[in-house]
């Protein structure tokens, strides 16, 4: 039975953007050893996973000492465990569990690519961490950027020798659940609960962003679209997603406007994000930086309208005007113009949401990519043999 290490950086990563992959890989005959931080999503994971979970108390700032402490636990794991592939995603696991996995022996070393930080980074930062990317890349066997302006944006930059680039099907790295972001499967509770949470006036246009409140993922940017509106007073803006104020903080004033605006209301994250998609009029990405948005394709499965800005990963999923409105991003004038215009032309929005619709559907099932990720994992076996 081949073995397989799979890690992220905090439990939560195994839970949102592989959800699902480790147990098909269990279920295809593999034995399945799950990585990450500490945290108080493992015992849902192993549960829904059926697989077992080992802690390595990573941390996501720049931590040199702790990182070498942690870099020392992994090879011992890997010493220990002999596994066939270690598969690693998010940049913190993936710079120690590539290095780790070279030192330790394990001849398939692969790290997923979905989005990297440096992209973002301020001055000071930026070289550290394009150095960081750089050893990942090298001590790995191969490298899956999860799209396709992502993967030439690495070449672009020299950080990686394209022998060793592999983009699986698509693009994406997990695909959507078409069982779950599907609007015939919703659950009336939850449908209940969702409108309770928000409680939209009569013909009220509500606006929702999903993922986390920093500003990296352009949150400033859209509530300072959203306030100067002219659509404000006929709208909601919805903001799903936990505030991480000591990693990437936003203004505080723009805090304040959304734990104490009326027209805005902030929920911390729920498992239920389908249910807010389809009592939804539009959903707006306006990140700064991505790999491949999953938001996008589950927005897309739900027949959600989408606004996003023009970025590496957002424009493998959605073409302007055709499945989706762009603004070049951190522009918020453009934002601003494109909410009001989707409050007016809601026909012609539904009817770009349907285009993405279909797409999806053909693209990114997340039974498809499961099937084309293991089919690469025996690619690799055989070519060791």
């Amino acid at each position: 039975m081949p073995k397989l290490i799979r890690i992220t950086t905090v439990p939560l990563s195994l839970k949102l953007l592989l959800s699902g992959q480790m147990k098909f890989m269990k279920d295809a005959g593999w034995e399945v050893l799950m990585v990450s931080a500490d945290g108080r999503e493992i015992h849902e994971v192993s549960k829904r996973e059926n697989c077992p979970h080992h802690i390595i108390p990573f941390t996501r700032r720049i931590t040199p000492i702790w990182d070498l402490y942690c870099l020392w636990l992994l090879f011992r794991l890997f010493r220990k465990e002999k596994p066939d592939i270690v598969h690693t995603h998010t940049p913190k696991a993936g710079l120690l569990g590539m290095i780790a996995a070279k030192f330790a022996g394990v001849k398939i070393r692969i790290h997923t690519v979905a989005g990297m930080p440096y992209m973002a980074a301020e001055k000071n930062k930026k070289s550290l961490l394009m150095k960081a990317e750089k050893w990942t890349f090298k001590y790995a066997t191969e490298v899956w950027p999860n799209s396709e302006s992502l993967m030439k944006f690495i070449l672009s930059e020299k950080l990686v020798d394209a022998s060793k680039l592999n983009i699986i099907g698509s693009g994406s790295s997990n695909g959507v659940d078409l069982n779950v972001f599907n609007r015939h499967s919703l659950k009336e509770n939850h449908l209940v609960a969702a409108t309770m949470r928000i409680l939209p006036g009569e013909n009220e246009f509500i606006i929702l962003g999903v993922g986390r409140l920093v500003k990296d993922k352009g949150i400033e940017d859209l509530v300072k679209a959203f306030l100067a509106s002219k659509i404000v007073n006929k709208s909601k803006l919805v903001l799903l997603g936990s505030f991480e104020q000591e990693l990437d903080p936003i203004d505080d004033q723009i805090l304040r406007q959304i734990q104490d605006h009326p027209k805005i209301i902030q929920i911390e994250w729920t498992d239920h994000v389908s249910h807010y998609m389809a009592i939804s009029d539009i959903l707006v990405h306006a990140s700064y930086r991505e790999g491949f948005p999953n938001v996008l394709l589950e927005a897309g499965a739900m027949q959600l309208p989408i606004i996003c800005s023009n970025i590496i990963g957002n424009k493998d999923v959605i073409s302007d005007r055709k499945s989706g409105l762009m603004f070049p991003v951190k522009k918020i004038d453009v934002i601003k113009d494109a909410l009001e215009f989707a409050y007016v032309k809601r026909e012609y929005m539904q009817g770009l949401a349907d285009n993405l619709y279909h797409e999806v559907k053909e693209k990114y099932d997340r039974k498809v990519i499961h099937q084309k990720i293991l089919k690469e994992y025996y690619r690799l076996m055989d070519q060791e043999v």
